[in-house]
């Protein structure tokens, strides 16, 4: 996965992050990952490059995360974690912007600034 977002629409970060890409003159192509979750192999690229851990991109606050009765601190694979947030990628941090390369999630939105 190259030069994308995964974004979410009801996301205010995720909008703030499109518009300072757009701003920049980016050309990323736009995947809304609610509609079209990323495969555990493109999950697994995404951590790579990121340079974390499935574990650190997972949204713990989000309510799904204790529906599921999920702790950072269960004994799961690499490769377990990547299932759930591909099953479940209402779980997965956002934005995550891929350029050239290289990942940052864009909280805050500036982040992104560093990969460009």
């Amino acid at each position: 996965m190259n030069n994308i977002i995964l974004y979410n629409p009801r996301c205010t970060k995720s909008r703030q992050t499109l518009k300072l890409t757009e701003d920049n003159n980016l050309a990323l192509e736009v995947i809304e990952y609610l509609k079209t979750p990323p495969t555990v192999e493109q999950l697994d690229d995404i951590c790579n490059k990121l340079g974390v851990e499935p574990t650190e991109i997972i949204r713990t606050k989000e309510k799904l995360f204790t529906e599921l009765r999920l702790s950072l601190s269960d004994k799961k694979s690499r490769i377990e974690w990547l299932k759930i947030l591909s099953e479940k990628p209402k779980l997965i941090e956002r934005p995550i912007v891929i350029y050239k390369g290289k990942a940052v999630i864009g909280r805050p939105p500036e982040k992104v600034l560093e990969i460009i």
